[in-house]
């Protein structure tokens, strides 16, 4: 046949079938509407075929090669298409297939379906849904046009492998039935049997789930697994209630075999302009003897719970208010029972759970913010009356550039803080060796809690906070402009003033508040200090290129002038205890303390250079090396306030260490990182931190070194060193390793203080002391380890990991704490997680030894 014949026969079949097809769908339609309407576009019928056959004694239509017809929003395709007149059936044979309007692609040897293409049997079903996963059946029915049933039916979520479609996947759910209800959204499965890589692991005799659609639905969610000692085995079945598009509410009881029902519920509600969440737990103990009596532990208590809540809200698009708040019977339940708590801040040495509220604002130039806190200490080392409550704390902000009279930038700054105090906070000096209380439980269990002193003087004991009301205000107005003159040098006038008033009332009743009479004054007072400044700084950067890089070689000269610091030992250093000297704040205009509480005084000019190197389109690098230097007045870092802030800084002399900082990268994805703090005299290292990375998309690795020498004036007598060292490797691209493990350097000096005051003791009195035994301590002993192993693909995630935290006896552990984890998630079924203790339970966590 020629081609235009061809054409035109193709065009006549197609407009046959489709006149045939539409009268028959608008004779069906005529017993509802006595008046035609016209069709709407996606309701009329475009077909197209190579050839059409008429077969008049069967009364049936067919439309044959290449076939493909458009209605409704649906495509059909294949090789074949049938309409049986008599019937009203539509039989679409070879390589039939079916794409629904929102993107579902369901193929089939053979579909026998209604005219309107909503209902019928399906052999050899093939459906992938938008979200790629997919169902096969070897027959299936589909009835009201919303009802799918799947005899002998097959999920899964998984790709097919490419080199072999027809390998089974990684894992599929194989049933007797599958029900997929398109208008409840949910998917039924009866007789499922879990099979992963065609092995059958798991049989549910009935199970459902929400369908792809679906974003949120009422259900039971994964449960959860646990184990450990004073808890046993447990399980937890969260279910889910969709109460409304905009709340909802999780209910999640867990049987543990030891401790009985534990109850959470967590509510999640969505405003108009925010939204918040509330989380309770609570349990009433079955076995309270698992954990230690009080005070250092809960082992006294029936009943144990919590409740958490935070919460954020846009007054405008330039103020928020929020909260994040918790709240718990005692210490250690978020340990003890595995409650997640966003409060909890966390380290090897702090525990605490942070509650605050705040308003905040800003604007381009300007930035507002008031909150409060209230912090619950999560140890038994750490004293509840010896932490403040915080309220308010305010600041605020303020940048005026380019004022007229003035050039430059203005910067306006504010700070209010209130905060009270039960009782009086201490640390020892040169080393801790007294407690406020010692004892014993009521199961005989010794204690010595809370760091007292064995002679309350200034130079043998350091006040943390005294008890009582402290408050300051401090407003500051400071202004600098650069200037840049025709030899390109720039020079950085400065100037600024500040003031603060302090209102100290400090509680000097009762033990222990009372022993810090012969430290500070304790006289009610309100007093003011006044801080103004000036200074310049300068800067020459000298640019070079050559045939491997462009250098920039910049020396920096800065000088600031201020009258002495006044009132040092008057003021309740709150916020200004930390003070790490570096490179990073060897040239801040407001001075090297961290906090507003103190300020710093005197003359001092601080000098370096400043190193930048590219080297071709990666590689760069750059230093910093510098000095800080006392030229008159007082010097602030060598007057030791309540808890000795400046002492051992490196700044209390008039000519300070030397800092540096050093960054390099000689390629994408390599970068090393260093700094250090060298004594001006010896050059012998006072503080070092360096740090290598690499990370490709196989590999990742990184290494991490910290030293830090003793500084006795502040109560650590000890230097302080240790290693890390971290990486991943993708093996496959599927499956990558970790590991990672953490050496502390200096735990060898800590033991042999032990073994020597365990040998002393025993000289003393050989006849009721054991001999202790000598054991050689490693140099390097490790303080962590972890590794885990993963697996990530289109339609699975599998995570095992172990950890261990080696008992720290500095803290009073005695166990160490090891951890298995294990994660299965299949996408669209949910979740899989266990959690297991071996053997970590210890003193500091609670807990007794007693396990089951």
């Amino acid at each position: 046949m020629v081609p235009g014949v061809k054409r035109m026969a193709r065009y006549a079949a197609a407009t046959a079938l489709a006149t045939s097809l539409a009268f028959v769908l608008a004779s069906a339609g005529s017993a509802f509407a006595q008046t035609p309407t016209p069709a709407k576009p996606q309701d009329r019928m475009v077909v197209d075929a190579r050839e059409l056959v008429y077969d008049n004694d069967k009364k049936t239509v067919s439309a044959v090669g290449d076939v493909q017809i458009l209605y409704q929003g649906r495509t059909i395709e294949a090789d074949k298409v049938t309409y049986d007149q008599a019937g009203k059936r539509v039989v679409a044979v070879g390589n039939a297939r079916i794409t629904e309007a929102n993107g579902t692609v369901i193929t089939g040897d053979r579909f026998n379906l209604t005219d309107d293409f909503r209902d019928g049997f399906i052999d050899s079903l093939r459906v992938v849904n938008p979200d790629r996963t997919r169902f096969t059946a070897p027959r299936a029915e589909r009835t009201d046009g919303e009802t799918f049933i799947f005899e002998k039916g097959i999920y899964t979520a998984c790709e097919p492998c490419k080199e072999n479609p027809e390998r089974p996947p990684l894992w599929q759910v194989r049933s007797a039935r599958i029900i997929h209800k398109k208008a409840e959204q949910t998917i039924y499965y009866e007789e499922a049997r879990l099979e992963f890589a065609g092995v059958p692991l798991a049989y549910i005799p009935y199970m459902s789930g929400p369908d792809s659609t679906v974003k949120r639905k009422s259900g039971f969610l994964s449960p959860k697994f646990l184990n450990t000692g004073p808890l046993g085995y447990g399980i937890g079945l969260p279910y889910f209630l969709n109460l409304a598009p905009n709340y909802d509410l999780t209910i999640t009881p867990t049987y543990l075999s030891r401790q009985g029902l534990l109850g959470q519920v967590e509510w999640r509600h969505r405003l108009m302009n925010g939204s918040y969440t509330i989380r309770a737990s609570g349990i009433f103990q079955q076995e309270k003897e698992a954990f230690l009596a009080a005070p250092l532990g809960a082992g006294d208590d029936t009943f144990r719970g919590s409740v958490q809540t935070n919460g954020r809200f846009f007054i405008n698009p330039r103020w928020t208010f929020g909260w994040n708040a918790s709240m718990s019977t005692d210490r250690w339940f978020y340990k003890n029972y595995r409650i997640l708590n966003e409060s909890v801040s966390a380290t090897t040495y702090l525990q605490e759970a942070i509650s605050t509220a705040y308003l905040n604002g800003q604007t381009a130039t300007g930035w507002f913010d008031m909150r409060g806190y209230y912090f619950q200490p999560l140890t038994s080392t750490d004293w509840q009356k010896q932490q403040p409550v915080v309220l308010p704390v305010i600041d605020y902000n303020k940048r005026v550039h380019k004022p007229s009279f003035l050039g430059g930038e203005i910067t306006i700054n504010a700070n209010v803080t209130h905060l009270t105090r039960d009782a009086a906070a201490f640390s020892q000096l040169p080393r801790q060796t007294n407690f406020l209380y010692t004892g014993t439980t009521s199961t005989n269990v010794g204690y010595s809690l809370y760091d007292g002193c064995a002679v309350y003087q200034k130079n043998t004991c350091l006040v943390r906070g005294l008890a009582g009301n402290m408050a300051r205000a401090t407003a500051e107005v400071s202004w600098r402009r650069n200037i840049i003159d025709p030899l390109g040098q720039v020079w950085t006038p400065y100037a600024s003033v500040r003031a603060d008033i302090f209102s100290v009332n400090p509680d000097t009743t009762g033990y222990p508040n009372s022993n810090v009479r012969t430290i500070v004054d304790t006289s009610d007072e309100v007093f003011g200090r006044a801080m103004p400044a000036i200074g310049l700084m300068y800067r020459y950067p000298f640019v070079a290129k050559t045939s491997w890089g462009t250098h920039i070689i910049e020396p920096v000269a800065q000088i600031v002038a201020r009258p002495n610091e006044t009132n040092s030992l008057r003021v309740a250093n709150e916020d200004s205890q930390s003070l790490v000297f570096d490179a990073n704040n060897l040239f801040e205009w407001s001075g090297k303390f961290s906090g507003y509480d103190r300020v710093e005084g005197g003359t001092r000019a601080n000098v370096g250079a400043l190193y930048t190197g590219r080297f071709g389109k990666e590689a760069f690098a750059n230093l910093l090396l510098g000095q800080s230097y006392h030229l008159g007045g007082r010097n602030s870092f060598a007057t030791g306030d309540l808890v000795n802030t400046g002492l051992d800084s490196g700044l209390q002399t008039d000519t300070s260490d030397i800092v540096a900082r050093a960054q390099f990268s000689p390629m994408a994805g390599l970068f090393f990182t260093g700094a250090t703090r060298l004594n001006s005299t010896t050059f012998e290292a006072q503080r070092i931190d360096a740090a290598a990375t690499y990370a490709t998309s196989v590999v990742t690795a990184s290494v991490g070194y910290g030293r830090y020498e003793p500084q006795p004036n502040l109560g650590i007598f000890r230097r302080r060193e240790g290693l890390s060292l971290n990486g991943s490797l993708l093996v496959t691209p599927n499956w990558r390793l970790r590991a990672g493990v953490l050496f502390d350097l200096d735990k060898y000096k800590y033991d042999r203080e032990i073994r020597i005051a365990q040998y002393t003791s025993w000289l003393a009195s050989p006849t009721t002391i054991a001999q202790p035994r000598y054991v050689d301590s490693r140099l390097m002993q490790t303080a962590a380890t972890s590794f885990g192993i993963n697996y990530t693909d289109e339609c699975t995630v599998f995570d095992v990991s172990y950890s261990q935290s080696y008992a720290d006896r500095q803290t009073g552990a005695t166990k160490d704490t090891r951890t298995v984890m294990f994660r299965l998630e299949l996408r669209t079924l949910g979740e899989l997680s266990y959690s297991q203790n071996l053997d970590g339970s210890t003193v500091g966590d609670g807990v007794t030894s007693s396990t089951r």
